[in-house]
């Protein structure tokens, strides 16, 4: 069997157990996931891409799940040991501490970012990355997220996040907010669209 068709034997596998992973999680507490499967690899190059590799400081992912948005980050070029993953199921924690060795896994609640994330960040984080399921939580709940999230990151810094709603997910009307949005991803199942959020 040649390299490249043993190296995608061993890949595929690895995704769909992936995909298992998260039906069952899914399963088990569907408001918890931000998706029935793990982010597309377009959707997570997107977010990827409104990271600025060379910047300074932290990146923080939201509910990293197995890892998508996070080997994205890795590619575009993010150093692993600047990541600080946010997760709060148990199993998904120690798959990306296997998978994600010099990364700080932080098992802990999203929506409640500042108590999750304590004494962990030593300098203001350079972006926010969210797959989290926003649109399934009331809107005071998203809205103090992005505060705790603005509080966490650089002035001008993005929060970056996902949705499968053809709605924003926070409203764009934040007062010394400014909002962005990609073109709707409809390669990814269900189509969603980026939205990034900066606070000057």
């Amino acid at each position: 069997m040649p390299l490249q068709s043993s190296a995608r034997a061993l890949k595929k596998p690895l995704r769909l157990d992936d995909e298992v992973r998260f039906l069952r999680s899914w399963i088990e507490k569907p408001l918890h996931m931000g998706a029935v499967m793990p982010s597309g690899k377009l959707l997570a190059r997107t977010m990827a891409q409104y990271v600025d590799p060379n910047s300074e400081g932290p990146v923080i992912e939201l509910g990293p799940g197995t890892g998508a948005i996070t080997s994205a980050l890795i590619e575009q070029g993010v150093d692993q040991k600047r990541l600080v993953l946010v997760e709060y199921n148990p199993s998904f924690c120690s798959l990306l501490r296997d998978r994600y060795p010099q990364a700080t896994v932080v098992q802990g609640d999203a929506y409640t970012l500042r108590a999750s994330l304590g004494d962990t960040l030593k300098q203001p984080a350079s972006a926010v990355v969210s797959g989290l399921p926003l649109v399934t939580k009331p809107m005071m709940i998203r809205l103090k997220l992005i505060r705790d999230a603005f509080a966490a990151l650089s002035p001008g810094a993005p929060f970056v996040q996902f949705t499968y709603s053809v709605v924003p997910p926070i409203p764009k009307s934040l007062p010394g907010v400014s909002t962005e949005a990609s073109e709707r991803i409809w390669m990814n199942l269900p189509p969603a669209r980026v939205w990034v959020y900066r606070k000057h």
